[in-house]
Formats: structure tokens, C-alpha cells, sequence
């Protein structure tokens, strides 16, 4: 068997298709929890890696998400949630996955080799992009492609692997080691590390709207709320934040568009929504900020 960690033959695995249903089951869910503990040790890179994540936004670069296979859906599942969990603009966010939308219906292996549509691909990436590379061998000529086509347009470079002195962390200025152990199906990377990617993937992204003051309290208070279901959260958001009915919370969140932050600062006194607006803007967007200011300048207290 190969020496590639994701390649290994796990430990446990011999006479696997020969056992209860219910043994494999335990085992592969051992497998997946033990992938998951696996992400402890990378938490220093991915604080680096969000750093660079929300530097971008901030200086009005994209996030741009590259990969292929089981990998690049993990990329993808992320970039999609984005825009509607913390009301960052569609347009900040890019998705490079081998194969394209063809890969959707038909995840083709043959993709993954293509460096010359990565070169083309990456052909978009600009110098104030972060650009984030996955794969789980480290070695996938499509996200390698696109990892130096990203250094060398001058971009900032998240490499995200499973293997150790990964090949794709030649390119990156944050590399992010995921040290799964052997699948429990040799090579499936789509259990063990496909999970230790999408935690990754949901800690970078997360801690990066925290930097950019899009969580208040555990509240996404910056989402978009275009369905029955946000819209109660939305409103559920500013009662608990500002400390009203909801009933008033939901008033309050029509006043201001739909805007939690802009609601918030409403029920904390604020006199009308442009004012909330311009010191959200004041304070870089973020609301605990910019409640300080206005309770400091009014001596105005509610519970935020």
C-alpha cells in the first residue's frame, strides 16, 4: 500500500466487507471522529489563514475557492453559504473547481489533471484576491496549477491538505496541515478528510465574518433574510440583542430594511437609520463598536 497517509490502508480494515453492518458503522464513524480531532492541530493556521480571508474583504478583494473532486465541493459548500449567513455581496466570492458545472452532475476524475484549463481558469485572479487551494493529497495538478497562477499574479495563498510537506504548500502563504488518518475505504477521501475540510473550511470563514464584525453575542448578525424562516431569526436576533418584544424587534427590523445591526442601534436609541448607518460605517461594521460609541456619547444604556 502507499505511503501517502491518504492513500494508507487503515489499521482496522482488513475483513471489513466480512463483518455486521452494524461493526462497519462503528468504525467508519470512529473514522470520521478521529479525522474531525485531526483539525486541533491546524487551529494556528487557520487563525492565520482567516486573517488573510477577512484582509481581503475588508481591502475589497475576493475570496476565491479552488479544487477538484470530493475537495472542491467542500470548497464550494462554503463559498455558497456566505453571501446569505453574513450578507457579504455574491459578487466577493469565486469558485475555481476542476471540470467546472459539469462537475456537479458527473465528478469525472479526469478534471483534476487539467493544468492548462487551471491556467486558464486562474486567469482571473488579481493581486488583491486570497485565494484558497484544497486538496487532500496536497498533490492535484489542477490545485497546484492554480496555487502558483495565484502566487504569481500576486495573491494570497491558503493551501489546505492532508498530507504532510504537501506539495500544494510550496505556493501558499498559509499552509493548512489536516493530518487525517487513513480512510477506513483506502483513498475515499471524501469520509475522513472530505470531513476535516469542511470544519476547516467552516472555521476559516466563520472567524473571518467575526473579524468583520458580522457576529454580535453568536448571532449572524449580518444576514440576509430572505425567507420566512431569517426573518424570524432576524427579528428573534435584535430582542435578544437589544433586549425588546419581539414583536418590536420585528418592527424595528422593517424600519431598518431588514438590517439587524441597523434595528439594533434603533432600539438602543438611535434617532433614525441613517444615523445607525453612518456609525456602523464610523466603527468598520461592527455594531458592539458602534453601540459604545453612542451609549459614550449619550450616556444611553441598553442591554447589548
Amino acid at each position: 500500500m502507499s505511503g501517502t497517509a491518504t492513500e494508507a490502508r487503515h489499521g482496522e480494515a482488513g475483513g471489513l466487507d466480512a463483518r455486521p453492518p452494524q461493526e462497519i458503522l462503528r468504525l467508519l464513524a470512529a473514522g470520521q471522529q478521529a479525522a474531525a480531532a485531526a483539525v486541533d492541530a491546524a487551529i494556528p493556521a487557520i487563525e492565520a489563514g482567516s486573517d488573510l480571508m477577512a484582509r481581503a474583504l475588508r481591502g475589497g478583494g475576493r475570496i476565491v475557492y479552488a479544487g477538484a473532486g470530493s475537495s472542491g465541493l467542500m470548497a464550494m459548500a462554503d463559498a455558497l453559504e456566505l453571501p446569505g449567513t453574513y450578507g457579504i455581496p455574491r459578487d466577493r466570492f469565486l469558485v475555481l473547481l476542476a471540470g467546472g458545472l459539469a462537475s456537479l452532475s458527473d465528478l469525472a476524475g479526469s478534471p483534476e489533471d487539467d493544468v492548462e484549463q487551471a491556467h486558464k481558469d486562474a486567469a482571473v485572479l488579481e493581486p488583491t484576491d486570497c485565494v484558497i487551494c484544497v486538496s487532500a493529497s496536497g498533490s492535484t495538478p489542477y490545485a497546484l496549477a492554480v496555487a502558483e497562477a495565484a502566487k504569481g499574479r500576486g495573491a494570497q495563498v491558503i493551501a489546505i491538505a492532508n498530507n504532510p510537506g504537501a506539495a500544494l504548500f510550496t505556493h501558499a502563504d498559509v499552509s493548512i496541515l489536516l493530518r487525517t488518518p487513513p480512510e477506513v475505504i483506502a483513498g475515499s477521501t471524501r469520509m475522513g478528510a472530505g470531513t476535516a475540510q469542511k470544519i476547516a473550511f467552516n472555521m476559516l470563514s466563520t472567524l473571518a465574518a467575526v473579524r468583520l464584525g458580522h457576529v454580535h453575542d453568536g448571532h449572524m448578525v449580518n444576514l440576509h433574510p430572505d425567507n420566512i424562516k431569517l426573518r424570524a431569526r432576524a427579528a428573534r436576533m435584535v430582542a435578544d440583542i437589544a433586549g425588546v418584544a419581539v414583536d418590536e424587534a420585528g418592527r424595528l427590523l422593517d424600519s431598518a430594511g431588514g438590517s439587524v445591526k441597523v434595528a439594533v442601534l434603533l432600539a438602543a436609541g438611535m434617532p433614525d437609520i441613517q444615523s445607525a448607518r453612518q456609525a456602523l460605517h464610523r466603527n468598520g461594521e461592527v455594531l458592539r463598536a458602534a453601540l459604545a460609541e453612542f451609549e459614550t456619547k449619550t450616556g444611553f444604556h441598553k442591554r447589548a
